[in-house]
């Protein structure tokens, strides 16, 4: 039994580091597993994460809200906190996702933050890391949820391209990791042609390219004459693919990019004619076989369906609990919603 990690109304609280992963309001020390407006919040007094993680909260908050002391640490170098050490190891979820990796008094627990285990061009790959507590995220934390792969969506979404040539498809997805990744997997699967982008999402894909993410050749969907996106694809907020900005674009095809799209219901509910089932977090059996690997005997499961996880993982004889830490989101629809916005017609 893991005493020293205490779930709190804060958030998850080490106590002998004094410090919080992922807090839900602000506090004297925080650790952020990544960028995600539900994860990284503003105003906290001293926060530690990767140079990605903290640039990206620097470029969304402002750097006079995205903590008054930042120590970056990069992936897998120790460090001494208080009676902790504590190393950052890649959570496979977006440009600097880290899981927080704690060893105090002959014991490891590891704090997952967001992940998934299929490749992702656009940042390093989840890496398994032993422990005896394990803390998981359950977004798709039910035997329904087992997504396809996305390069396979990918290959849907050009095949209908080149169906229907005088339409442009307009890609509803989040501005941090996923349109990214997207892009990422056209270019992948070569589609060479400029991909256009909604303002939101611009100065996000801007900073990957200052991490060196190659994303190719991308336009302003915003000012961009109505004929020269005919035939092509928009990647925009989610938030913004119902809304009056979508109208300007010739007779476009309204896609969805989530694991959210298998379920048929959401997809119909929000009008959208392609969903492509893409998601930056684990499934059913990606995080059955994450706890497996992890050989953690305690499994603490957050943010999601928790019932189904925990029933599972105790009939593999092990000890799971919900912790029913509030304020985790989907995944970081609020700060789309919030930068769109602010996005001309």
């Amino acid at each position: 039994m893991v005493a020293w990690l205490v779930p709190k109304p804060e958030g998850l609280y080490c106590a002998p580091g004094d410090f919080y992963i992922d807090p839900l309001v602000p506090v004297p020390r925080a650790v952020i597993t990544h960028g995600h407006a539900d994860h990284a919040r503003p105003h906290h007094e001293a926060v530690l994460a990767t140079p990605e993680t903290l640039a990206i909260m620097a470029l969304r908050m402002g750097e006079d809200r995205a903590g008054r002391a930042r120590q970056s640490l990069g992936y897998d170098t120790p460090l001494r906190l208080g009676d902790v050490t504590l190393r950052l190891a890649p959570a496979g979820h977006v440009l600097g996702s880290a899981q927080v990796v704690l060893e105090h008094a002959g014991q490891r627990a590891v704090v997952s933050g967001d992940y998934k285990r299929v490749p992702d061009p656009t940042c390093a790959p989840f890496e398994p890391v032993p422990c005896d507590l394990f803390v998981t995220e359950a977004t798709f934390a039910l035997p329904v949820f087992r997504h396809p792969d996305p390069r396979r969506e990918i290959g849907r979404l050009l095949h209908d391209v080149r169906l229907f040539p005088d339409r442009t498809h307009l890609v509803g997805c989040y501005a941090l990791g996923k349109a990214q990744r997207l892009v990422a997997l056209l270019r992948q699967a070569g589609y060479d042609a400029p991909v256009w982008l909604h303002g939101a999402l611009r100065p996000i894909c801007a900073l990957y390219g200052r991490f060196g993410i190659d994303l190719g050749v991308l336009g302003a969907a915003t000012g961009a004459a109505r004929d020269a996106m005919r035939g092509g694809i928009v990647l925009a907020p989610p938030s913004a693919i119902a809304d009056r900005w979508a109208r300007r674009l010739p007779d476009p095809v309204v896609c969805l990019a989530s694991g959210w799209m298998q379920v048929r219901q959401r997809a119909k509910a929000r009008g959208v004619e392609l969903p492509l089932v893409i998601s930056d977090h684990a499934d059913w059996d990606a995080l059955l076989q994450t706890c497996d690997d992890t050989g953690a005997r305690e499994v603490w499961v957050t943010h999601g369906r928790e019932d189904a996880l925990i029933h599972a993982l105790g009939r593999r004889g092990v000890r799971a609990r919900a912790l029913r830490l509030v304020g985790y989101g989907e995944e970081d629809e609020a700060g789309d919603a919030a930068a769109a916005e602010g996005e001309p017609a």
